[in-house]
């Protein structure tokens, strides 16, 4: 190397070598370099306990602005699973609203078909902290699932409750009433075959299993749950939105009336 005047200049100048024991490659993640620190899970803890573990341990440990931990592989797929959950579980609800907003020509009554989902969920939760079973990716997915389950029982109330409103000109409280006794009988036969159904998942034992029972835990207890509530909560709700409804009807006729009226007048004022 030579400087601007044509000088050599001794590499001694700005640098130096020496001889010592170091690493014969280095790690990266993206550009930056990285070590990676492997555990395995000991006997009857889940990944997410792990994940929670570790996390914990990283919070009482000071690092420098230049240290970042964050995890990789498997308990990396876990994290980003949770993340997207509740972001899929919105996109669920918006299609079911949408795709029974479209059936029945109505805006209110989806809700009341929706408004069947907290039960389920609750006993869904309630069932995995009875049988001290982590909310995992599996049990989700049964939470996911329940979400076309346990609405069947109020479609199959308010689809009969509606035709009976528009052909038989019956009232709401008449048509609900009607509905919660003729289709008692189909929303119990479906109720049990899909949990009957979902037992041998969540009792079952053997290889794997630790993996299934989150799923069939969560389907019986949901539907355990949701099917004791919706059957008095559905006919109640239906009612007060139907009221809803009509209010929010009336309130769109009157105002233009209000108005013709307010400018008749006006007009016949001016006439006089």
């Amino acid at each position: 190397m030579r400087s601007a005047g044509g000088r050599e200049v001794p590499l001694s100048a700005f640098t130096h070598y020496e001889f010592s024991m170091t690493s014969l490659a280095v790690a990266h993640q993206g550009q930056f370099p990285a070590i990676t620190f492997s555990f395995n899970l000991a006997p009857n803890v889940t990944l997410g306990e792990a994940v929670v573990a570790v996390q914990n341990v990283v919070r009482t440990m000071v690092f420098p602005a230049t240290i970042h931990a964050d995890f990789q592989g498997t308990a990396q797929v876990f994290e980003s699973s949770l993340a997207s959950e509740p972001y899929l579980i919105l996109a669920a609800l918006v299609t079911v609203y949408l795709v029974l907003g479209v059936l029945y020509e109505n805006y209110i009554h989806p809700i009341t078909i929706l408004s069947t989902l907290p039960s389920a969920g609750v006993g869904a939760l309630l069932a995995l902290l009875i049988f001290h079973t982590e909310l995992s990716i599996i049990a989700l997915i049964g939470i996911i699932l329940l979400i076309g389950i346990v609405e069947k029982n109020a479609i199959l109330m308010i689809d009969f409750a509606i035709d009976a409103e528009r052909n038989e000109g019956n009232s709401p409280e008449q048509s609900i009433y009607q509905a919660c006794l003729l289709r008692f009988r189909p929303i119990m036969m479906t109720t049990m075959a899909a949990m009957f159904g979902g037992l041998p998942i969540a009792l079952g034992r053997g290889n794997g299993s630790e993996l299934r029972r989150p799923l069939g835990i969560a389907i019986v207890g949901g539907l355990m749950v949701s099917q004791m509530l919706t059957l008095y909560t559905t006919p109640v709700v239906y009612l007060y939105l139907d009221r809803f409804r009509a209010w929010v009807s009336d309130e769109r006729i009157l105002r233009p009336l209000e108005d013709t009226t307010g400018a008749d007048s006006t007009a016949h004022s001016a006439a006089d």
